[in-house]
């Protein structure tokens, strides 16, 4: 069996699929948490004037990793059963999944911008407008690039607000 040179990648493990979903959990757990410690964990910093209700935001953020974990279940089984029976049942599964993913991007936007409301809120100490947190938002909406600015004004409101209550 000769190759002349050429490695043959079909029979290797070129990328390692397996270990895909443990990461993408990991991350998307450790960025969703991050959210979660921004949006709820800056809380207790909004002026009384500015108070913000939790409880769409919190039905909004668990949406999406109940949609995840559905997926992840659904695409397992869905995948072990024989092609003609997959796309037999294709048009019930796009017309399941579509709306699904769709609402569900939709919380994580509203996730992004109710995180940034937060924010801006608590720097300005007043009510504040989209126009006043739009970059926050496609800060966090971009988040490769927004945390190294997000974050150190986190922990400056932390210090600023540590020192006011001690």
């Amino acid at each position: 069996m000769e190759n002349n040179g050429f490695t043959q990648v079909l029979d290797e493990k070129f990328i390692q699929f397996e270990w895909f979903l443990i990461v993408m959990l990991c991350f998307g757990l450790l960025f969703f948490g991050w959210l979660w410690a921004l949006a709820i964990g800056l809380q207790k910093w909004v002026p009384v004037e500015a108070k913000m209700k939790t409880t769409r935001f919190k039905i909004f953020f668990f949406i999406p990793l109940v949609y995840f974990l559905f997926m992840v279940t659904s695409m397992s089984s869905l995948f072990s059963v024989d092609a003609e029976s997959f796309f037999l049942n294709l048009g019930i599964i796009v017309a399941i999944i579509v709306p699904l993913h769709l609402f569900s991007m939709f919380c994580i936007l509203h996730t992004f911008y109710f995180a940034a409301k937060t924010l801006k809120t608590v720097e300005l100490k007043r009510k504040v407008g989209f126009g006043d947190f739009i970059g926050e938002f496609f800060l966090l909406w971009f988040y490769f690039i927004g945390i190294w600015i997000i974050q150190p004004k986190v922990n400056r409101l932390y210090a600023e607000n540590k020192t006011d209550v001690s």
